[in-house]
């Protein structure tokens, strides 16, 4: 147990319960306990694994490469459509997660083993996103604003697809745009 991240188990109390259940669980399959992204991440030689983390209606072990993992129990989620390596076990209470123990340690065992061998999840490439036609406008426009794009990150260039084409008015995806082309120009991601 890392004592740098007691806190976030003490915080949730809607949770308390199931995150200690979880937190013994998953530390005793030999992974090391670190804080990432406010929450608990375990890792196998400093590789990520397994993140912890709480919604309103439930709390979950995220797999981080949850994509190659063999769900023979189906009890793996994919968050959105959009998510396209991490998959979570979701719980509710208590009892789901001393009924599923066995099946969350073999697929914590399987995720170490996937990390072990090295394996990569094929992600979609950038330019297999939908680009919208009123961005795709502007970027025709003006040579400078399809250069800065064209310098960002393909993280950072998924994350304005995604966002813009969200929105399913024209409307809607112009007003989007025209607020981030700054911060485009600037070389910055959405949320940076």
């Amino acid at each position: 147990m890392n004592p740098k991240v007691d806190w976030y188990f003490s915080k949730n109390e809607t949770w308390q319960k199931e995150l200690e259940q979880l937190r013994s669980i998953v530390l005793d399959c030999g992974l090391t306990e670190e804080l990432k992204w406010g929450c608990p991440c375990y890792q196998y030689q400093n590789r990520n694994v397994v993140l912890l983390h709480v919604f309103k209606e439930y709390c979950a072990v995220l797999f981080f490469k949850g994509a190659l993992l063999n769900d023979e129990h189906a009890v793996l989620v994919q968050q959105t459509e959009n998510v396209q390596a991490a998959r979570q076990m979701r719980f509710t209470n208590i009892k789901e997660v001393v009924k599923l123990k066995k099946v969350l340690k073999a697929y914590i065992y399987e995720a170490i083993e996937v990390e072990k061998a090295g394996l990569k999840v094929p992600l979609k490439k950038t330019t297999e996103f939908r680009m919208p036609e009123e961005f795709e406008m502007r970027l025709t426009k003006s040579k400078t604003l399809k250069k800065a794009f064209e310098a960002l990150t393909p993280g950072r260039q998924r994350a304005y697809l995604l966002y813009f084409s969200s929105a399913k008015q024209a409307k809607t995806r112009e007003a989007r745009i025209e607020k981030y082309i700054p911060q485009i120009m600037s070389g910055k991601g959405l949320d940076d």
